[in-house]
């Protein structure tokens, strides 16, 4: 009897979702779809300084996140977002994909590789998209739950950007033997991801480029 676990030796190819399988931001748009559009303008002007101070690199990623996600989210029950999040996958993030990023999923799904999605973007609605376009698995942003099941706005663990990437990646591997692996991303926080996987892509301009 074979006392080691058996490994999935297949190819395995990590997606970026944000900028790579999408056209832009998803976040904003999915904060937009939850309160409406009078509310989320409203909001948005009162969050001007923090979105201002973050985009000076006056506010780390995380922090400024955090406190949108309260603004928006803070008081929401989970399932009630997990709920709007289903809706927001089938309505609008079919409006958001980027040709070229899915044509690479597509291309990966065909050869039979193992396809996971690694994103900073919200596990409430990236699930429901994620499971419906065949990913074996979501590496992402999850949002903190009290024990009433209310959200407050925090993440659970660390917000799923830059090296966060690559350690739950480097994590996730410790179960799987892909024979070679791939990576897709768009931003210079895909980089480690990129990098370490030995075949790394990145999206610039209209197509994507191997990162040396």
């Amino acid at each position: 009897m074979n006392q080691f676990p058996e490994f999935d030796a297949r190819p395995v190819a990590f997606f970026d979702f944000d900028g790579t399988l999408t056209t832009g931001d998803s976040l904003m748009p999915f904060l937009k779809f939850v309160v409406g559009t009078p509310i989320y303008y409203a909001k948005l002007a009162l969050l001007s300084p923090v979105l201002g101070a973050y985009y000076a690199k006056l506010l780390r990623n995380d922090i400024a996140k955090q406190i949108v996600l309260k603004q928006y989210l803070g008081g929401y029950h989970i399932d009630e977002l997990f709920t709007l999040g289903e809706r927001f996958s089938e309505e609008v993030i079919p409006t958001m994909l980027r040709p070229e990023g899915m044509e690479r999923l597509r291309w990966h799904q065909d050869q039979g590789h193992e396809c996971v999605l690694v994103s900073a973007s919200m596990n409430v609605y990236l699930k429901s998209w994620a499971k419906r376009e065949r990913f074996s698995e979501v590496i992402c942003t999850a949002l903190e739950v009290g024990k009433e099941g209310h959200v407050s706005g925090k993440f659970q663990g660390k917000n799923c950007h830059g090296k966060e990437k690559l350690k739950r990646v480097m994590k996730w591997q410790v179960n799987c033997s892909p024979i070679e692996m791939y990576a897709y991303g768009d931003t210079s926080g895909d980089i480690p991801m990129l990098t370490y996987v030995g075949n790394g892509f990145i999206f610039t301009k209209k197509s994507f480029r191997r990162v040396v």
